[in-house]
């Protein structure tokens, strides 16, 4: 999600069977919440806002849809930077149980990296070895330069390595790696009422998470004159602008999604207990919510 601050636009989220889409169209507006005192991203970049409302439907229920970004991720084609050392995320055996909050914090935060380009910021995740990092598109579609900052505080260019607007799906090959790399573990199983995690950097505020569980699977976001997102996984983990390309996670430390969308009945932009994620077997290519990971 970008500190995604820009235009929000009318949407419809359906896949209930009695459900009944009707897609508006798009209505720019300017760009509003500052960022909470502390929270400006490094550089005096502002996050940029992207709240695209559009009408969400589940059932006979309309409320305003925030788009905070989608993210799907294809291999790129283009050269791999210099290797470093890398240290693979832990994935405990199935003995183990389930893991806290703080473990799943602190297994996975290593992989989330901050993404600026101009006055947008948004998440993205470092998802192999080789420094890929998976984001939206819509946090890096203004034609400025990208910037990402690692969890170490360094910071590169990146490039756009592949993008499907479609999607809204963006992968970003940075110039340059960080002394220590920690790829995320994607794919994982996840059903109604498992607990989820998401960490990003909404409103700028960088290296936040919040907790929640899987309210419902297979729902479907209407973009209007874009083309809609099918199989979405629905949460209520707190996500709000900025979190655009963010993880969201099971409690095997997991990537199990990507945050996409939230829903708010005005047009304040925040959070009200409904999100939405891409599973990660449909970001990657996979069959569409089968939640499983194919290799990038």
């Amino acid at each position: 999600m970008q500190t995604d601050r820009r235009a929000p636009v009318v949407m419809t989220v359906v896949r209930d069977p009695a459900s009944v889409s009707q897609p508006a169209g798009t209505t720019p507006v300017p760009a509003g919440t500052p960022p909470v005192p502390g929270g400006t991203p490094e550089g005096g970049a502002r996050p940029g806002r992207r709240l695209d409302r559009r009408r969400l439907l589940t059932g006979a229920v309309a409320v305003w849809a925030v788009v905070i970004t989608g993210l799907v991720v294809f291999q790129s084609a283009r050269g791999e930077p210099a290797a470093v050392p890398s240290a693979a995320a832990p994935s405990p055996s199935a003995s183990e149980g389930p893991l806290s909050v703080p473990q799943i914090y602190e297994a996975v935060l290593p992989s989330v990296v901050r993404i600026t380009a101009g006055g947008s910021t948004g998440t993205g995740v470092l998802a192999n070895a080789d420094g890929t990092v998976l984001t939206a598109h819509h946090v890096v579609d203004n034609g400025q330069a990208i910037t990402v900052t690692y969890p170490d505080g360094s910071t590169t260019p990146a490039t756009i390595a592949r993008a499907q607007p479609d999607l809204d799906i963006a992968v970003l090959r940075p110039d340059r790696l960080p002394e220590t790399l920690v790829p995320a573990t994607l794919g994982g199983a996840v059903g109604v009422g498992a607990a989820v995690v998401a960490i990003g950097n909404p409103l700028g505020l960088t290296g936040t998470t919040t907790s929640g569980v899987v309210s419902a699977l297979d729902r479907t976001l209407d973009r209007g004159n874009e083309p809609d997102l099918p199989g979405l996984i629905q949460f209520d983990a707190a996500v709000n602008p900025g979190s655009s390309g963010g993880p969201l996670i099971n409690d095997r430390a997991e990537v199990v999604g990507i945050v996409v969308a939230l829903a708010n009945p005005t047009d304040a932009g925040t959070f009200i207990g409904i999100g939405f994620a891409v599973p990660i077997g449909a970001a990657l290519g996979a069959s569409e919510g089968d939640g499983q990971a194919p290799p990038l």
